[in-house]
C-alpha cells in the first residue's frame, strides 16, 4: 500500500456560502443589524439539564426570521430553505 494520491479537499465538506447565498439577499443586511448571541444566556433557565439536548435558540430566532422575512408558513418548507 502506498500513500493516496487524492486532492486534500476531498477529505473535507467543501462548503462556500458565497456559491449558496447571493451578496445582495437581504438576509444579509438584517443579520449584520440584528445581534441574536445573547438569547441563549436569557434562556438557559428554562431548559432542563437532564432531558435531551436543546435546539439553539439563536439559530430557531434566525430561522423564524427567514420564514418571516421570506414569507415562508410551513416549517418543514422552511428547514428545506434554510439547509
Amino acid at each position: 500500500m502506498g500513500p493516496r494520491h487524492e486532492a486534500q479537499t476531498a477529505l473535507f465538506y467543501d462548503f462556500q456560502i458565497e456559491v449558496h447565498v447571493p451578496g445582495d439577499l437581504v438576509l444579509r443586511a438584517i443579520a449584520g443589524v440584528i445581534d441574536l448571541s445573547s438569547v441563549g444566556a436569557h434562556l438557559t433557565e428554562f431548559y432542563s439539564s437532564t432531558d435531551h439536548p436543546w435546539a439553539d435558540p439563536e439559530l430557531m430566532m434566525r430561522m423564524l426570521l427567514v420564514g418571516y422575512v421570506t414569507g415562508i408558513r410551513s416549517e418543514r418548507r422552511l428547514c428545506e430553505e434554510v439547509h
